[in-house]
């Protein structure tokens, strides 16, 4: 344990920029040899496009992460949230319950209030906009939604009175199971199956992709499953009978047009009213 949180402590930023760059590399590599589906589309166009909002996220994430830095500090100086008021347990239970906490608060409330606040959902509208879910999809977020995100992992740091190796732990994880829950991958269905009763599995997300509701409103969760079941917004639905999208904004050319994706989210229309 004190390996791990060392090596949090003082990661590298070349290491987890290796780290977001190889996932997608290996995913990437992983989805030709055996997709789930035979896109029609142009892979590496689509990948620059969807890099390019990676990219932004860096940018966004750079420039405020003084903040997390400063606030992770603050909860530990002062005492202040669930792990600091925890009596001495077991290390690793310590760290099962944090990341379970951040994964809760920083994730999936964030992703669930940004699918029924109209606002923040013409934001997150760009992620699921996307036509052809692969493992470059994962990070494809608006600037603005990229704000809202960090805002809401600040707040559960704050409530979780979580350690930054921890929150660095958190996000490494993050990064890669995000990757794969989007790859373009066909697990067999039972591994799958076995593996959404723990973590968010690739068939279990797909589902939130799905083009209309009410799955498109279900599976909400980042890394742990446990939140969907346990509030009741898992759902399922048969591998061949995803669409991926969302039914208002179905447009293969305005999809994927970088300066029509920036714009999504300050358009004036009726299309934004979720049916």
């Amino acid at each position: 344990m004190n390996q791990i949180i060392h090596y949090f402590e003082t990661i590298p930023s070349l290491h987890r920029a290796l780290l977001l760059a190889g996932g997608i590399t290996f995913f990437w590599l992983t989805e030709s040899i055996k997709p789930l589906f035979n896109f029609d589309y142009k892979k590496r166009q689509h990948a620059g496009i969807n890099i390019f909002f990676t990219i932004t996220t860096i940018i966004v994430n750079f420039f405020m992460a003084f903040i997390l830095l400063w606030t992770a500090n603050w909860t530990i100086e002062n005492h202040f949230g669930i792990l600091q008021i925890l009596p001495a347990i077991n290390p690793w239970l310590y760290l099962l319950i944090g990341l379970l906490l951040l994964d809760l608060i920083g994730a999936y409330v964030v992703h669930f209030v940004e699918h029924k606040v109209k606002f923040l959902w013409k934001f997150h509208l760009v992620h699921h906009s996307d036509i052809w879910v692969d493992t470059t999809t994962a990070n494809r977020h608006h600037p603005g939604e990229s704000v809202i995100r960090f805002l809401f992992t600040t707040l559960a740091v704050v409530l979780v009175g979580t350690p930054m190796w921890m929150v660095f732990l958190y996000q490494s994880m993050s990064v890669v199971l995000s990757q794969f829950n989007h790859a373009n991958i066909s697990l067999p269905v039972k591994i799958d199956k076995l593996l959404s009763y723990v973590i968010v599995s690739p068939d279990m997300h797909k589902v939130h992709h799905h083009y209309v509701l009410p799955h498109t409103d279900s599976n909400y969760g980042n890394i742990f499953s446990i939140w969907d079941r346990l509030f009741g917004t898992f759902s399922t639905i048969k591998r061949e009978n995803i669409v991926y999208g969302i039914d208002t904004h179905m447009e293969i050319e305005k999809n994927n047009s970088v300066t029509n994706l920036l714009k999504i989210p300050f358009q004036k229309t009726q299309s934004f009213e979720k049916q």
